[in-house]
């Protein structure tokens, strides 16, 4: 009797602002890795991402591209790109607006972190609804699940309603998918084996 009464209570008090909330705890995050596995147009894509604050990135590709390494310096709004993992000593200096290393959906290296997405889900909520759905389990991790709705057709970076599920103890995303005005799914991404506020090595974001 208890689990239920506990349950409905923690739904109500989530279903003012989760997104907020889920946010505020990103702000005490320091760093964090994490594996993306993400499906865009059917094609799936599985990259090693790590992030240490104000914005440095380090993404590592598994598949497709598999070897390649991208890192992002905050510090010089830089992006390093070493495109063969067979070629280690080959390696390019760009802008993170560079098309070369976009994501399918248009995502840059400099706003890919999940503060970044949670922003453009707050933009989303604007004059928009917000629906806490259940408490559910994923990965072996309890999440809450959540549904952001924009006003009429509004959309933000192209995304008009967002489904994600947030891990209940860090309030932290676990798994995304993003729909067009039209319901058509544009991207899913689930955030494997998330880890904050781990210790990285010194020179880990350098290339």
């Amino acid at each position: 009797m208890l689990y239920p009464l506990f349950l409905a209570v923690l739904l109500v008090a989530l279903s003012n602002d989760p997104i907020g909330e889920s946010l505020r705890h990103f702000a005490r995050v320091q760093t964090y890795r994490v594996t993306l596995r993400s499906v865009t147009d059917g094609k799936k894509q599985v990259i090693n991402y790590s992030y240490k604050r104000p914005g440095f990135v380090k993404m590592e590709f598994v598949s497709p591209h598999t070897g390649a390494l991208l890192v992002y310096n905050p510090e010089k709004n830089e992006a390093r790109l070493r495109p063969f993992g067979i070629a280690p000593f080959f390696i390019l200096t760009l802008n993170p607006d560079n098309p070369l290393i976009k994501s399918p959906t248009g995502h840059r290296v400099d706003r890919s972190d999940i503060g970044s997405l949670l922003n453009t889900i707050i933009s989303l909520q604007k004059n928009g609804t917000t629906t806490v759905n259940s408490i559910t389990t994923l990965n072996g991790r309890q999440a809450i699940e959540v549904t952001v709705v924009g006003q009429d057709v509004s959309a933000v970076d192209g995304v008009h309603s967002c489904h994600l599920w947030l891990d209940k103890t860090t309030m932290l995303p676990l798994k995304v998918i993003t729909y067009s005005a039209d319901h058509t799914m544009i991207e899913e991404v689930l955030m494997d084996n998330l880890e904050i506020n781990v210790t990285f090595e010194a020179g880990e974001f350098n290339l």
